[in-house]
């Protein structure tokens, strides 16, 4: 029990009717991860790590939150949030390994300091972006939701990372959506050395719950009993009555954004006001007075806490150095995914591309009950293809969502539903957009496997593609964008029965797929497609026609444009091949029909300057070199944006010059 006896300490500690087990555990709780800062300050002068993100003057904040949430709650730290994982009692010895790039820790030296997640401990690590974990923690949420648990995700911010676009965009979902989230901003003053005032204009951060429709409370976040019992109550608010809450601690930075930024910016008189709020030491010193905390228990902690740190510091310095396989990292980059095949049966429906999409998403919606459809306006109004229309209706809003326009959190979200155990798709509108939802696709979904061994079940639709008038921002095919970046799978099919069971395999696949779909060829081409569920296996060209003279190497829309100008010359020696799968590619059917051909042309409706034409052209000519009578060729559409104009687009586009260049090579 506390006194109110409080008033000559810097910190006013006020009656909280806890037991004095608590209030020696949070004390230890804090005391930890600040002895465990300050060995690691000393090992960094040596050397023995590389780099280091205090946390000292916060301890109150990451061991409060942590404390008040079940052990089986997510909670999503910054990297100044040791008392994060301590609290969660992570063996010292693999947080020290991971520090240290050692094999033991949670990245196998992949990943540094506090870049990883865990699920044993229910812990999300951030990336370097910052923004992109809040759209996560949402998604975390909405999946405690939909299974109807009674849980909540903690995710953290410093008061920089409020001023990132992500921080309103997962704001405004949670608000939307009323996710159990609990957004902690940590307000130390100081975004590296960027003060608040150069930050925000706002009084308070916290004001801005108001703008969201949100509940927000002002924490002094020094206060490890404010802290706690503030945000103990807050969460169980929030368990019975699901909703987001904004917290602003109000706290301080004591050292650089890390080490070597010092803390000149800094006036002098402002570091010696918080030094006279440190939480730990005065906690201490409130309990000591209390007779709670005594000296000699005092030095028995601190002596059992430095052995602790001692013992675990030589079992990850004795352990040895990584050692290098490159099969194990590029095994690595993936989850493991063994292909289900389910064969047609033999009942056909002649239909549409845009229905083959349709109907691949129905099945697997019913295949998969854990899977969440998201997308702008794909619930009631079915989508402005109409691809998902009446999926409400058969499947609910719960599992069809309409999103604000924030591209960014949605596919954090769609990350967030993966990591809390189930399957998500996210419809970029038009490909375009997904510019506005780039960096959580290449540096959290694409990365995340490979750094901590979490797989992102994701699909992302991408409606694509030119020849429709429709102008430089709706009319892109930017799969070169993905096609190079680690981690990612991209399919672009060119045929209904291609794509209805590609896509039924992207929904089997537990990693991150880009799913391309021209919507040039929605509605204009229709084709033979078995009723019934079926799948395809990625990285498997599927060959148009058989030739001996020459490859065309192609597809999305350049098969068909391919199949039109063999049927104009008349020319029936061409082995058409269309890739339907970029990345795993098949390069031994490439390689194969260029061996025979002995001539190859690549057609790719993409600019052709750093195109995906340009890789499949360096295969060919490492692989097949001694095979080739000709030089290889790429045809791509001009290096402009796209027009919008019908004549300026049609001279754009390749189709004509992929006639005379075939010509050409043919009579090479």
């Amino acid at each position: 029990m506390l006194s109110n006896n409080t008033r000559s300490l810097r910190i006013e500690y006020k009656d909280t009717q806890l037991s004095n087990d608590v209030l020696i555990d949070l004390y230890k709780s804090m005391l930890k991860p600040r002895m465990i800062e300050e060995k690691m300050l000393i090992l960094l002068r040596q050397g023995k790590i590389s780099k280091w993100f205090s946390g000292i003057g916060q301890e109150a904040i990451s061991v409060g939150v942590t404390k008040s949430l079940n052990k089986d709650e997510y909670i999503l730290p910054m990297h100044r949030n040791l008392g994060v994982f301590t609290s969660r009692e992570i063996p010292l010895n693999r947080l020290f390994a991971q520090w240290q790039g050692k094999a033991s820790g949670f990245t196998k030296g992949r990943d540094r300091s506090f870049h990883f997640g865990t699920q044993e401990y229910k812990i999300v690590g951030m990336i370097s972006h910052l923004g992109p974990q809040l759209g996560v923690a949402d998604g975390i949420a909405l999946a405690h939701k939909l299974k109807k648990e009674k849980k909540l995700t903690a995710v953290f911010s410093g008061e920089g990372g409020t001023s990132e676009g992500d921080f309103h965009e997962a704001l405004n979902i949670a608000s939307v959506w009323d996710l159990p989230v609990l957004f902690c901003i940590e307000n130390n003053g100081y975004g590296l050395s960027t003060p608040t005032s150069e930050q925000y204009r706002c009084k308070d951060l916290a004001d801005r719950g108001a703008g969201y429709g949100m509940e927000s409370h002002i924490i002094e976040g020094n206060n490890i009993l404010e802290v706690y019992t503030k945000i103990s109550k807050i969460v169980e608010s929030v368990r019975n009555e699901p909703r987001p809450v904004l917290i602003e601690f109000k706290t301080f930075r004591m050292r650089g954004h890390e080490e070597a930024s010092g803390t000149r910016y800094v006036p002098q008189e402002l570091m010696d006001e918080w030094q006279l709020k440190d939480p730990v030491q005065n906690f201490e010193e409130y309990l000591l007075k209390e007779n709670i905390l005594n000296d000699d228990t005092k030095e028995k902690f601190r002596s059992d806490i430095l052995s602790e740190i001692d013992e675990n510091l030589q079992l990850a310095f004795s352990e040895d150095q990584i050692v290098t396989d490159s099969i194990k990292e590029l095994n690595d980059v993936f989850e493991n995914s063994v292909y289900q095949e389910f064969a047609p049966k033999n009942k056909n429906e002649n239909i549409r591309f845009i229905d083959a999409i349709s109907k691949a998403l129905r099945e697997s919606m019913k295949k998969h009950d854990d899977l969440v459809l998201m997308g702008q306006d794909i619930a009631d109004y079915g989508g402005v293809f109409k691809i998902t229309e009446g999926f409400v209706e058969e499947f609910g809003k719960d599992r069809i969502r309409n999103t604000p326009i924030c591209e960014s959190a949605v596919v954090g979200a769609a990350m967030g539903l993966s990591i809390n155990g189930m399957k998500a798709m996210v419809e970029m509108q038009f490909s375009d957009f997904v510019s506005s939802g780039f960096n959580p696709i290449v540096n959290y979904l694409a990365k995340v496997k490979y750094r901590w061994d979490q797989n992102a079940d994701v699909v992302i639709r991408m409606p694509c593609g030119g020849g429709v008038g429709a102008g430089p921002f709706h009319s892109q095919t930017n799969e070169a964008w993905f096609t190079q970046v680690p981690g990612l799978k991209v399919i672009y099919p060119a045929f209904p029965y291609d794509a209805k069971g590609l896509l039924n395999t992207a929904f089997n696949d537990p990693n991150p797929v880009l799913f391309f779909e021209h919507k040039g060829l929605y509605r204009s081409i229709r084709q033979d497609v078995p009723v019934d569920y079926y799948t395809l296996p990625f990285g498997k060209a599927s060959k148009i026609r058989e030739g001996n003279e020459v490859s065309i190497i192609t597809y999305g829309l350049g098969v068909h444009w391919a199949i039109d100008v063999l049927d104009e010359m008349e020319y029936e020696q061409a082995d058409l091949i269309d890739l339907r799968s970029l990345q795993p590619l098949d390069i031994d059917g490439i390689c194969a029909s260029v061996t025979k051909t002995s001539k190859a042309i690549i057609l790719i409706e993409d600019s052709v300057t750093g195109s995906f034409a340009a890789e499949i052209s360096a295969i060919i000519s490492e692989r097949c070199f001694e095979s080739l009578d000709a030089p290889v060729i790429r045809v791509g559409s001009m290096d402009t944006p796209i027009p919008f104009a019908h004549e300026l687009e049609q001279q754009y586009l390749p189709k004509e010059r992929f006639k005379m260049k075939l010509k050409d090579l043919i009579e090479y």
